[in-house]
Order: structure tokens, then C-alpha cells, then sequence
């Protein structure tokens, strides 16, 4: 998995005018808690956070926190706030994690091969489950679980059952629960049907 480093700052003033203020200096207001220690107000560089979360692994790198220059802390993000506008990053909560504890995150799906035998039978695949929660040492996160779709044919479901997870990777989400789902067009469909009552359809916005 990827694991990045990151520079933290504590003694950050509090309240909504001292966070706007820091933030207007290109810091972030964050914390850091878990493992039954006590929460610290931090900040990070915002543009070392963006570095940050631009590994392949996204939000779910691991995070060795180095807070004044002395203590590093094993973090991953817990929650990213956002501004509702602009979108800009308005806070962050870290969380510690012991590396040797397995822990309960989301982990991205991505389809991978082409429905050739879908799309030529006038189908089209679709993903029905963008994330898969996964239990997992924090030094074995997967970047993304692959779902393959290569020979997918008209009617096929891909579920997570069907998924093969990355070794000390495992899952209590339903088996059967869809991850992939492959169906006709309805332009499809609607061609099938005129096609079995001996019609030809209609060309488009053409009045009979």
C-alpha cells in the first residue's frame, strides 16, 4: 500500500475566525485521535495534504504524522470537511491505527476488460457498487479491488462474491449483494420487440 509522510503543527489557535485565518495562510485545521489517546489540534500544509491524498492509494494511504518535527503517529484520514462551495478543504480528522491491527475500511472497485459479447448484443454494463468494505492490516490496504467484466455476457450480475480479494483481504459483505449488472438498451429492446411482432421500428420522430 502506499504510505506517505506528512508535517503537522499543534498550538493552532481555536474557534470559526482563527480556522478562516489559517486557512487563508494555506494551512488546514485538523485532528488527530484514537487508540484511547487524548484528540490534538493540529494543522497541515495544504498543499503537503494535497500531495498527500494524490498517492494511487487516495484517501487511504497510510499517514505517518509527524507532529512538531518529534512525534510520528501511523494515521489514516478519517473525514475530509468541504467547503459546500468551492469545495476547499476545511478540515481533516486523522486517525491514529496500530499497523499490526486489522481494521474496517471502503475500498474502491474498478472494472477492468471490455463486455464485447454485452455490447454487441446491444447491452451495456453497469456498476452497481463503487466501494467494497473490506477488513485489512493497515500495511496491506489495497489501492482497489478489480472487478472483470471480459466475459460478461447480456444478463450476467458480477457479485461480490465474484470478486478475487487481495491476499489477508476479507469481506462480511453479502456475497450475492450486485457489483456489475449487464442489460439491453432500451433501444435494444424496443427493436427486439418490433423485430418479433414483424415490424420495423419507427424511424426517430417520424409520424405514422
Amino acid at each position: 500500500m502506499s504510505e506517505v509522510s506528512l508535517t503537522a503543527q499543534t498550538g493552532r489557535p481555536q474557534g470559526s475566525a482563527a480556522s478562516r485565518r489559517l486557512r487563508g495562510e494555506g494551512h488546514i485545521p485538523a485532528v488527530v485521535y484514537g487508540l484511547g489517546k487524548d484528540p490534538v489540534a493540529i494543522s497541515v500544509e495544504r498543499s503537503d495534504f494535497r500531495r498527500a491524498m494524490t498517492t494511487e492509494a487516495g484517501t487511504n494511504a497510510l499517514i505517518q504524522l509527524a507532529i512538531d518535527g518529534g512525534v510520528v503517529e501511523s494515521t489514516l484520514v478519517k473525514e475530509i470537511q468541504r467547503h459546500p462551495v468551492r469545495r476547499d478543504v476545511t478540515h481533516v480528522d486523522f486517525i491514529r491505527i496500530d499497523p499490526e491491527v486489522a481494521m474496517t475500511l471502503d475500498v474502491p472497485i474498478v472494472l477492468v476488460g471490455d463486455a464485447k459479447k454485452v455490447s454487441s448484443a446491444g447491452g451495456i454494463t453497469e456498476q452497481r457498487l463503487a466501494q467494497l468494505r473490506v477488513t485489512v492490516r493497515p500495511d496491506s490496504i489495497p489501492t482497489q479491488i478489480t472487478a472483470d467484466v471480459g466475459n460478461m455476457v447480456v444478463d450476467d450480475v458480477l457479485t461480490v462474491g465474484d470478486l478475487v480479494l487481495p491476499a489477508g483481504v476479507t469481506t462480511e459483505v453479502d456475497p450475492t449483494k450486485p457489483v456489475v449488472t449487464a442489460q439491453l438498451t432500451r433501444a435494444a429492446i424496443v427493436a427486439m420487440r418490433a423485430a418479433a411482432k414483424g415490424e420495423e421500428p419507427a424511424a426517430k420522430g417520424k409520424k405514422k
